[in-house]
């Protein structure tokens, strides 16, 4: 009789212990990753401005880490005729992004989104596989929602106060490129080659001081590696940028008659 009550009770607590582990949904935390980050600040900054000025729907929501936020300032220009949205929250990671989504992505309705993440997942020891269960929680979302939306991944960049996790930066950029590859509204853009020099390490010269954000000249490398992906699939859906309509010409007032 001990030796069945014992093992109903074993059998229970593997079963709960079962039903503990299994997913809820698209936002299912990855195992690996700590609760995402607020980022109150940057979430009310972006509400803020979409109050001042709103952005237009169906335009591309360009997010990610400090990587891609840093960008802002010349995003616009780099990728015109395009019109995109800058939504990039520094110190975030993948799992973060699939946690903000609905603010800083779903939020604008848009015809396709760009990300950058993994950087900062790579360096909190995040497993590669973890990055890419995280990415694929992402786009269920985003597809959930905008079913024909287009998302581009940028590769995660090498960086020389990173260097020593390159091995496991090419893993992750490797799975994000295979998935990529199966679903047509996926597109893998790799930015990384082009910042390697002839040895295969990374182009000082392209980053600031830190060494581990990029100069006006990193950007320009990533600037050539998505601008023809992103002409050659979305210059065909922007819409015409509208003008303010010309005011007639006010007639002179005319003299009173002289009596």
């Amino acid at each position: 009789m001990k030796n069945i009550l014992a093992a109903y009770g074993l059998g229970l607590l593997l079963a709960l212990a079962a039903a503990a582990g299994e997913p809820d949904g698209p936002e299912k935390k990855p195992a690996g990753y700590g609760a995402p980050g607020k980022f109150s600040k940057e979430m009310q900054a972006f509400e803020k401005a979409d109050a001042a000025a709103k952005p237009p729907e169906g335009a591309i929501v360009c997010t990610g880490s400090s990587s891609m936020k840093g960008w802002h300032a010349t995003i616009a220009e780099d990728l015109a005729p395009l019109t995109v949205i800058p939504r990039g929250f520094g110190g975030s990671n993948m799992n973060d992004l699939l946690h903000h989504a609905e603010r800083v992505v779903l939020a604008y309705k848009p015809r396709a989104v760009v990300v950058y993440e993994g950087d900062n997942d790579i360096a909190s020891g995040i497993a590669p596989e973890k990055i890419l269960e995280a990415f694929k929680a992402f786009v269920g979302k985003v597809h959930e929602k905008l079913p024909e939306a287009r998302i581009y991944v940028l590769s995660i960049k090498p960086s020389p106060s990173r260097w020593s996790l390159w091995k496991k930066t090419q893993e992750a950029n490797a799975l994000l490129k295979a998935f990529c590859a199966e679903n047509k509204l996926l597109a893998y853009v790799d930015v990384a080659t082009p910042m390697l020099n002839e040895k295969g390490e990374p182009k000082k010269e392209i980053f600031q001081s830190d060494n581990l954000h990029m100069a006006r000249a990193g950007y320009k490398l990533w600037r050539d590696a998505l601008r023809p992906a992103l002409m050659a699939a979305e210059e065909k859906h922007e819409k015409p940028r509208q003008t303010p309509a010309e005011k007639p010409a006010e007639k002179p007032a005319e003299k009173p008659a002289a009596p």
